[in-house]
């Protein structure tokens, strides 16, 4: 072999190393992505911090999706990914827990369920969020700083629950309007902001755009009139369009960085510079859309999607394609202020950014607490599922469902 030879060899090889390095390099940082939802059987022992937790509130959560679950027939499944079972194995601990007292929440969960963890490829530790109740002033006419129109339903929407026409996209739902013979997409927000929405109702007017934003991220919040009266709005229907996160947007920008991110660093940049929120904000193209309620009990959120009033530190949101709307489930994470998070909650109910199995989404609850708590939550940790002792007995010690779940 030539030298020239030798050399070429050299740097072949020597390029051929440098790439290899780099391959194995991102596989080892590349960010966690989700594989087969897993199911592992475990303890009540070895769920961190279950000894000193106060599960009361979630056993009172829980009686609430009781409701719901025992008018299912009993051959009904409970949804997600199918690691459930049907209503008639939820209905003997929803009897037991009419007559189970708050106190006793801990050996009531210990005596009907067991806990599962929820594990997902190289996903070790979940992501936890937190959402609250927001406040707006509004007024029924549109006059002075009153201009930002919150709206009813459009009696134009439709919306298409996919799960229905094929299983396989169980908790899959889009939304558009009829064009002819055909579904074509819905107006997007920048379109309802620039044309408005002849088809739908307006509930009221608010003073703040911004405000008026957060709602639509939070899915209801409380309404305080120029007279003094308030109302609650929750959420309704939605334009089917994707839902874009605006902080990702602004890091894109370089108008946030990661490190700074939260919901109170995004409402303040907005605020900061009135001529661009509006087109951040139009960057996310989902629209949400409202109906009014009675305040009711105001310990309480406004119901969710279960259809149930939500219960501040003991409901969250969680992806129904994989999960259960009225399980219990068990989240080891922390708050943003660093002070350990071990409790337990009842899935009540669902978000557009909620994706993924190892994702839940806490609902917080109303006030500048509640605000401040959800404005910061983003946290890593564990979850786990708790079924009743009949699901689990089925449940094989480690289970692992297809990876075409999304």
């Amino acid at each position: 072999m030539t030298a020239r030879w030798r050399l070429l060899a050299a740097i072949f090889l020597g390029v051929l190393a440098l790439a290899f390095a780099a391959a194995w390099i991102w596989w080892i940082l590349r960010p966690p992505t989700p594989g087969p939802l897993r199911l592992t059987k475990t303890s009540f022992s070895a769920l961190p911090g279950w000894s000193t937790s106060d599960p009361s509130a979630a056993l009172s959560s829980f009686l609430r999706s009781c409701a719901v679950l025992t008018k299912e027939t009993a051959a009904t499944p409970m949804g997600g990914a199918g690691y459930a079972g049907t209503a008639a194995d939820w209905r003997a601990p929803c009897q037991a827990a009419q007559n189970q007292k708050t106190g006793a929440a801990r050996a009531f969960f210990q005596q009907w369920f067991v806990p599962v963890e929820i594990s997902a490829g190289r996903v070790e530790n979940g992501l936890f969020t937190g959402y609250y109740e927001p406040q707006l002033r509004a007024s029924r006419s549109r006059h002075g700083r009153f201009q930002t129109p919150v709206y009813g339903v459009p009696d134009d929407l439709i919306s298409v629950d996919l799960g229905a026409f094929r299983p396989s996209l169980h908790g899959e739902h889009i939304a558009g309007r009829v064009d002819g013979n055909r579904l074509v997409p819905y107006a997007t927000r920048a379109d309802i902001d620039a044309h408005g929405l002849p088809s739908a109702p307006i509930l009221f007017y608010a003073d703040d755009p911004v405000a008026v934003f957060f709602l639509h991220i939070q899915g209801s919040g409380r309404v305080r009139f120029e007279d003094g009266t308030e109302k609650r709005v929750s959420y309704a229907a939605q334009n089917g369009q994707l839902y874009t996160p605006i902080g990702r947007v602004l890091i894109d920008r370089g108008a946030l960085t990661r490190q700074d991110l939260s919901m109170q660093s995004i409402r303040a940049w907005l605020l900061a510079h009135p001529a661009a929120a509006r087109s951040i904000m139009e960057a996310d193209a989902s629209y949400i859309f409202f109906k009014e309620e009675t305040i009711g009990d105001a310990k309480l959120g406004a119901k969710g999607a279960e259809g149930v009033p939500l219960t501040p530190g003991a409901s969250v949101a969680v992806d129904t394609r994989l999960h259960v709307l009225g399980a219990p489930y068990y989240i080891a994470t922390a708050l943003p202020d660093s002070k350990p998070l071990r409790s337990l909650f009842v899935a009540q109910d669902i978000g557009g950014a909620i994706r993924g199995p190892v994702r839940a989404d806490i609902f917080f609850g109303f006030g500048k607490t509640a605000e401040q708590l959800a404005g910061g939550m983003k946290q890593r940790g564990r979850l786990y599922v708790l079924l009743p002792k009949s699901v689990a007995a089925r449940l094989a010690p480690r289970t692992d469902y297809p990876a075409t779940m999304p």
